[in-house]
């Protein structure tokens, strides 16, 4: 393998835009923005409410499609792809982490895990022994056939970063993983989150407001006026 290809970047944005039509004006939240992570590299976007953070995410995770500009992950150009490719690269090479965990109440905590790995096409016996080291990792082994609510807050959301590992995806994008917990519990799981994520090799973007979080990756980005500066946390 070259140099060049080891080098590439695990998501790579060139020139992104995104704009919405209120009615009266046209509002540029994303505009001529570029961003480079590498595999096993973290970067905390942070910024004032409703500057595009979550936007940004959705865009490089192949949930929104921008209005110019080019996202690549995993080397390939995600928004050239076909629905169904597109469809079919997200649930293997990007994982999400959202504020509301967004667990199926009606399956346990295991079968959560799985079901990632069941719509890529995995068996369930391969599902299930992947679901299993990773409840072991993040310390619910014996919270396995609980339900999302009979979990607390805190372990709910560990159980959604599982989730969002079980395909061993190249990219995780996490939308303020820890916004509704308290400031405990949110350490813990920030500390997991991180944890998990250098032991996978998966390059990790989280956009957050905490900036106790943000101090935990190796850079941290400002989103204003639709595009990244980086920024030194004091």
């Amino acid at each position: 393998m070259s140099d060049g290809v080891a080098q590439m970047p695990a998501v790579q944005a060139r020139g992104l835009e995104r704009r919405y039509d209120d009615g009266e004006r046209i509002i540029n939240v994303v505009h001529g923005l570029s961003l480079s992570v590498h595999k096993g590299e973290s970067v905390a976007v942070i910024g004032e409410s409703g500057v595009g953070k979550s936007t940004l995410l959705h865009l490089l995770g192949g949930l929104d499609r921008p209005d110019g500009g080019t996202v690549h992950v995993a080397g390939q150009d995600i928004y050239a792809l076909a629905p169904r490719e597109l469809a079919a690269l997200r649930s293997k090479a990007v994982g999400f982490v959202f504020q509301f965990h967004h667990l199926l109440g009606d399956f346990d905590a295991c079968e959560n895990i799985m079901m990632p790995l069941l719509v890529g096409g995995h068996s369930r016996a391969k599902a299930r022994l992947r679901a299993e080291e990773l409840l072991e990792r993040v310390g619910l082994r014996d919270r396995s056939r609980h339900r999302p609510g009979e979990l607390s807050g805190g372990e709910q959301q560990r159980v959604a970063v599982a989730r969002a590992l079980a395909s061993r995806p190249s990219v995780v994008l996490a939308d303020e993983p820890t916004g509704n917990l308290d400031p405990a519990t949110a350490d813990e799981v920030h500390r997991l989150l991180r944890e998990v994520q250098r032991e996978s090799g998966a390059a990790l973007v989280i956009a957050t407001h905490n900036h106790a979080l943000a101090g935990l990756l190796d850079r941290t980005m400002r989103m204003e006026g639709g595009v990244l500066k980086e920024v030194r946390l004091s």
